[in-house]
This record gives structure tokens, C-alpha cells and sequence, in this order.
């Protein structure tokens, strides 16, 4: 490939993908970075993969070298956030540094804490009293600390949980749509008629490459669009009207997750966040929207693309067995 590749991005999980899926479909090439060089599907035309531990300053700084813009999409194991998070941020921080490139972080919205049901806005403090709210604050803390030092540009766009293709580890992952797809009961947490965001992760993408380039977004946090906010129970009936069959749920409690907990982390860790489920969990953009305008995919048609995603997944693992 002789083109240079100005977007490098570190991480190839479900948010990676998605923003690997908009700069190609813009025609710019990317390039992927991760620590085993492969991943679960065939790459498109114009990207390239490369290896390289994020842990390692030494080798973020060669697999970015030469890049414009480099999207911080890696993280560690949920229930590793704690201890990993912060230093793989600086890692990251002091690897870009010196290839002189932008960063744009790709974050969620745990470090605020609860709100008692208000709007979730940039201007609130980072109130968390969890352990992954804690780690998250310390990560943002680190990256605008770097940019405001004058070290590198920064750029935070924070979503709320994310469904969509490629989306299996979420409130709104395989545990509502590969279940009710295969007529299982679908377990989720919380009031289910209280509202609360979601955010379509090709709606996530977009916003990063939109703050990407914009000379505006740098310094600071921003809240990427989503579409409206609905109740549990009303997204799952726009599930069951996409699927063309009604869904069987079940909701599990504190005590359940942490029976869970002991033989899955991650599920373990679940418990401490319960509290977004518990209160409204609305999610204010109105920042983004009035800076950027807003590009979201309505519910009912980003629910019909995740289904079909699941299908598709469906339909590959039938023809491999």
C-alpha cells in the first residue's frame, strides 16, 4: 500500500470495527493495530493490520508513526479496569506523543457517578465512588492533563451502553438479541420502565471521526449523539417487532450477579454499576449537536441492522459446522 495511512486505530473489538467501517466507507485507509494480529473477520480493501502491545510506549509510538489522527479503542478486561486502565493510558498518552499524532478516546460515562435521575452532561464532576468509575475519571483526568500540558492534542467522545453489529458484550449484546433471536429468555438488570440511553455503535463511530476532525473538539469531552431515550421495556418491544415474535424476560438482581460474579468477572462486576438501571440514565448531547449537528440512526432501523448482523453470525456458524 503506498498511500500513507493518516488513521491509525489501537484496538479491534466491536467500537475499532465500527470506526474502521466509517473511514473506509470515507475511502481512507487505516490501519488496525492489536496484540495478535488477526481478527475474527476478512478485512476490507485499504486496511492494514499490525501488532503491537498498547502496554508498551516504544511500540505505540512505531505502529503510529507517521499517523494523523490515532483512535484509543483498547482496554483491558472489565474486571481489570482498576489496576490496567491508567497505565495503559499512559502508555498509549507518551507512545502517540511521540509520533506526533492526534488522540481520540473513545469513553463511556462511568466517572460521573449518580445523578438522582438528571441528564447526563459534560459539566459534571467525576463523582464516582466504584472502582471502574474511579479508574475511568483517573483515565480522562490523564488524557486532558496530557493535552493541556501541551503533549498531544486529545479528544474524548463518551457514549452510553452501545448495541448494534458486532456488539455481543452489553446490557444490549447477545444476552438480548442472539437470546431472543433463538426464543430464550432475555436477562437484564434494573427497572425495566425507567428510560435509559442506548447508543447505536456505528452512531458512536461517526462521532469519533466527526470530533476527529475538527480542530474544535480538542481539550475537552463531548457526549456523542443518540437516539431518543426509551425504557428497557420499549426498546425490547421494538425487538420483538423487528424479530416478528414476542421475547420472555427476566430480570436479575444484585444477589444474582454476584452468585454469577464467581465463576464470570465480568458479570461480577456489573453489581457496582446497578445503579444506572436503577434511576433514569438520560444522556444530554445537546454540546455535540450544537457544535457538530447530529447525525443518529433511528432505534427501529439500527435494531433491524443489528438483527440482521445477528442472523448473519448465525447463518456463517451453521455453514462452518
Amino acid at each position: 500500500m503506498n498511500q500513507q495511512i493518516e488513521h491509525v486505530i489501537l484496538g479491534t473489538g466491536q467500537l475499532g470495527l465500527a470506526i474502521m467501517d466509517e473511514l473506509v466507507a470515507a475511502g481512507q485507509p487505516v490501519k488496525l493495530v492489536n496484540r495478535s494480529g488477526r481478527v475474527n473477520e476478512t478485512l476490507p480493501a485499504g486496511v492494514i493490520l499490525a501488532t503491537a502491545d498498547a502496554t508498551n510506549p516504544d511500540e505505540v509510538a512505531r505502529v503510529t508513526a507517521g499517523a494523523n489522527v490515532v483512535f484509543f479503542c483498547v482496554q483491558p478486561a472489565y474486571h481489570q479496569w482498576p489496576e490496567k486502565f491508567p497505565p495503559l493510558a499512559a502508555s498509549v498518552i507518551e507512545g502517540v506523543a511521540r509520533s506526533g499524532a492526534k488522540l481520540v478516546f473513545g469513553d463511556n460515562l462511568y466517572m460521573y457517578g449518580p445523578t438522582a435521575g438528571q441528564p447526563l452532561h459534560e459539566n459534571l464532576p467525576y463523582a464516582a465512588a466504584t472502582r471502574k468509575g474511579k479508574a475511568r475519571a483517573q483515565v480522562a483526568n490523564l488524557l486532558l492533563a496530557a493535552h493541556k500540558a501541551g503533549k498531544l492534542q486529545v479528544t474524548i467522545g463518551r457514549a452510553s451502553d452501545f448495541y448494534g453489529p458486532r456488539v455481543t458484550d452489553s446490557m444490549a449484546g447477545e444476552m438480548l438479541f442472539e437470546a431472543a433471536l433463538h426464543g430464550k429468555t432475555v436477562n437484564l438488570t434494573g427497572n425495566l420502565n425507567l428510560p435509559h440511553t442506548l447508543t447505536y455503535i456505528r452512531d458512536f463511530a461517526r462521532a469519533l471521526v466527526i470530533l476527529s476532525q475538527n480542530e474544535a473538539a480538542y481539550g475537552r469531552t463531548w457526549h456523542v449523539p443518540s437516539a431518543e431515550t426509551l425504557t428497557q421495556n420499549q426498546f425490547i418491544k421494538l425487538v420483538e417487532a423487528e424479530i416478528g415474535q414476542p421475547i420472555k424476560v427476566r430480570t436479575a438482581g444484585k444477589m444474582i450477579l454476584r452468585l454469577i460474579g464467581l465463576f464470570n468477572p465480568a458479570a461480577g462486576e456489573v453489581v457496582e454499576m446497578m445503579y444506572e438501571f436503577d434511576e433514569p440514565f438520560i444522556v444530554d448531547h445537546s454540546q455535540f449537536a450544537a457544535t457538530f449537528g447530529v447525525q443518529v440512526t433511528p432505534h427501529a432501523q439500527a435494531i433491524g441492522e443489528t438483527v440482521a448482523w445477528y442472523q448473519n453470525q448465525g447463518e456463517l456458524v451453521a455453514a462452518v459446522g
